[in-house]
């Protein structure tokens, strides 16, 4: 059996309807009796004042900060015009201000540093001083007048220079005269003052030594037959500056001499 719908009756026949009729937003309101919606922020205004936290503990954004640490460093490095030898913007560092820097170091006082820095300890002749001062960007006249200085009161001295060298290069490392020539050279030591140095050498000192290196080297070659035991201590006293007449003479001996050593007995023990 069907159930005849009734017309529902009209709730609003009895009065007016409401303000909010045909409103939906409006109806909504009435119904949830929310407030007002307040006004729209302006653009970019920081509606929540809290801190917002970032991973790791860190609360607040450092992009703002650091886009405006960098600018003002690239406008102090503009201002500061291009950079010179030894400015910290070179490596990356920030440049110093000026009114916090302090005076400038004297160019001899720090010339001079550089020059007894160098000279503890040990030796050195005057073109490697020089050169040392030329990589420290010493202006020239200032080191010229230092080390002629130096040289008046002992501390800069190649004949002395030299003499310590080849004593100690001859004693310790068994080099020749040829071989301790070119190493003063190559230190910037004049021709005459090398001379005068190896002239103090003594020619049985210099055999002698050859000598020895041949002693200690041919221990080490015994599994070698003398040719190649002759090739190897040849080319040994070669690379030290001996001349070739002597290498050949040393060796020869020294060889000859291992060959003709006997053998040890075995003791009668074992027999």
């Amino acid at each position: 059996m069907s159930r005849t719908s009734e017309p529902r009756p009209d709730p609003w026949a009895a009065g007016d309807p409401p303000e909010w009729l045909g409103d939906v937003s409006a109806g909504v309101d009435a119904w949830t009796r929310r407030a007002a919606p307040a006004e729209t922020p302006e653009p970019f205004e920081r509606i929540d004042e809290r801190p917002r936290r970032r991973s790791g503990g860190r609360t607040g954004s450092r992009s703002g900060a650091g886009s405006r640490t960098a600018g003002a460093r690239r406008r102090r490095n503009a201002d500061a015009g291009p950079p010179e030898p030894g400015d910290p913007r070179l490596d990356g560092a920030e440049p110093i201000d000026e009114e916090t820097r302090g005076p400038e170091a004297d160019p001899e006082s720090v010339a001079r540093t550089i020059l007894l820095d160098q000279l503890t300890g040990q030796a050195r002749s005057r073109k490697e001083l020089a050169d040392k001062l030329a990589k420290k960007l010493v202006p020239q006249e200032i080191a010229d007048r230092l080390l002629d200085r130096f040289e008046e009161v002992g501390l800069v001295d190649d004949a002395a220079f030299a003499r310590l060298w080849v004593d100690s290069r001859q004693s310790g490392k068994g080099l020749a005269r040829r071989a301790l020539g070119q190493e003063l050279r190559r230190k910037g030591v004049a021709d005459e003052i090398v001379r005068e140095a190896l002239d103090e050498v003594d020619p049985a000192d210099e055999e002698a030594a050859a000598r020895a290196l041949v002693a200690r080297r041919l221990r080490s070659l015994a599994r070698f037959d003398d040719v190649t035991k002759t090739r190897r201590l040849v080319g040994m006293l070669a690379r030290k500056g001996y001349p070739p007449g002597l290498a050949m003479s040393v060796v020869r001996d020294a060889v000859r001499a291992a060959a003709s050593e006997p053998d040890d007995e075995m003791p009668e023990s074992l027999l």
